[in-house]
């Protein structure tokens, strides 16, 4: 959640930041773009380190980091801090939901793993319905200080929760969690407290110190190997190109709303509302979908779908199962952005354009929780990495875009710009076919290879 959530409190307190420290809007806007770029390379550190190290201290170390930036940011009055500030506010948090795709994959077998994913992204679809709302009140009420304020008290709540409660989940480190951790930093605080032995704190303390040897050496290449394999390079485009659509609408929608609708700054802010909403539902819903979509898949093809078995998917037609509903999702999102673009041209209604978002948000969420779904079954053993895979494809595409989508709105209207859009969207739908179609030998292919060396 604090990811998203960083970024969607931030952009009501924009123009008050730059008045508050006395620099332009531009400059401001540079620190958003600093945060996405931060936020697409660290996870390429943290997610390797978590598939070999454990998911626990890599979380407790993205947190730490998180509530420190958070405090430097309410405490600095310059942009140079600001600047920095958003950069490791940026390293702390962007690297949680890849975290979070690898606890899933530990958990969860392929026949219960989409209902789990879609729970997963509830936790980041939160933040566009909220963030604005949250961040346009806490601004106007108590300062644009005490949105850090804020992120550092749920920030360390949930750090706390985390100390106490989260336990190892990582396979090589805990195995199918009958293996008990053995290291210090593998332990909730209960079980430490459990603890009572002499030998067993020796034991503790000397894996502490090797695995902090363990993580000092993480290796990104793992994660940019993903990105030349066929079947997940797929998964990686579609998603990243679904990732930008859902940021140009996120980045133009208060903007468009205030100039054409003459809108002020709260009731931008509320606009977000609908879209926020859709998407929230969405992540749970098509997450069920997915285990329906894998359960009938499972029953037409002799395959058993339960907790139990699913683990060994080489002969499983996992790719049709996953895929069964994208094709609808991505039809809705494509020809919903197209339509969103003209309306808000032409100055249709308010309501219509709110009811395209909706229609848009509900989709696109749920195209996010197949491709997460599928990559995380394509990568088991590995799932934080792949995760941090998509990381960097959507926040280069997303950069990319955002870079030039205010300028195509200015020269060609909001009609034209969200056609190209939806039209680069709907390149996924044979991009899926494909994946549906040629995927399941070419992840035969890449296990009989691996095997082989």
């Amino acid at each position: 959640m604090f990811s998203p959530m960083s970024s969607f409190i931030f952009y009501p307190a924009i123009s008050p930041i730059a008045n508050g420290i006395g620099v332009s809007v531009e400059l401001i806007n540079l620190t958003i773009t600093s945060y996405m770029v931060v936020s697409g390379v660290t996870p390429a550190l943290l997610g390797n380190v978590a598939d070999k190290g454990g998911r626990r201290p890599v979380y407790i170390v993205a947190l730490s980091t998180y509530i420190i930036a958070n405090i430097g940011l309410a405490l600095q009055n310059s942009f140079p801090g600001l600047l920095i500030l958003r950069m490791i506010q940026s390293a702390g948090s962007s690297g949680t939901i890849s975290l979070g795709y690898g606890v899933m994959s530990d958990i969860a077998t392929p026949a219960e793993r989409g209902s789990y994913v879609g729970i997963l992204l509830m936790g980041p679809n939160v933040a566009p319905p909220l963030g604005p709302v949250l961040g346009g009140a806490i601004t106007s009420r108590l300062g644009w200080k005490w949105i850090f304020w804020v992120l550092c008290i749920l920030s360390g709540v949930c750090l706390m929760l985390l100390l106490f409660l989260l336990h190892e989940t990582a396979r090589s480190i805990v195995g199918n969690g009958s293996t008990p951790p053995t290291r210090i930093v593998h332990k909730t605080f209960l079980q430490l407290m459990a603890d009572t032995t002499e030998k067993r704190v020796e034991r503790t303390d000397e894996g502490a110190s090797n695995l902090s040897l363990r993580l000092n050496l993480p290796n990104p290449l793992l994660c940019l190997r993903l990105l030349f394999v066929k079947d997940v390079a797929i998964v990686l485009i579609c998603n990243g190109i679904c990732y930008a659509a859902y940021c140009c609408i996120q980045a133009s929608l208060s903007s468009l709303i205030i100039k054409i609708y003459n809108f002020n700054e709260l009731q931008a802010g509320l606009i977000y509302l609908p879209f926020g909403f859709a998407c929230l539902s969405s992540s749970f819903l098509s997450g069920r979908l997915l285990d329906y979509d894998y359960a009938k898949t499972a029953k037409a093809h002799g395959f058993v779908a339960d907790r139990r078995h699913g683990e060994e998917l080489g002969q499983f037609p996992l790719e049709k199962a996953r895929l069964r509903s994208v094709f609808v999702l991505l039809t809705i999102t494509s020809g919903s952005l197209l339509c969103y673009g003209w309306v808000m041209q032409l100055k249709v209604h308010i309501s219509v354009p709110l009811i395209l978002q909706v229609f848009i948000g509900f989709a696109i969420s749920g195209v996010f929780t197949v491709l997460g779904t599928l990559l995380t079954d394509f990568n088991p053993q590995r799932s934080s990495t792949a995760a941090a895979s998509a990381n960097i494809v959507r926040c280069a595409l997303a950069a990319s875009s955002l870079a030039v989508l205010q300028l195509i709105i200015d020269a060609i209207g909001a009609g034209w710009c969200f056609t190209i859009i939806g039209t680069i969207t709907a390149i996924c739908i044979p991009l899926t076919e494909i994946e549906r179609r040629k995927g399941p030998n070419w992840r035969r292919d890449r296990a009989s290879y691996t095997a082989r060396i």
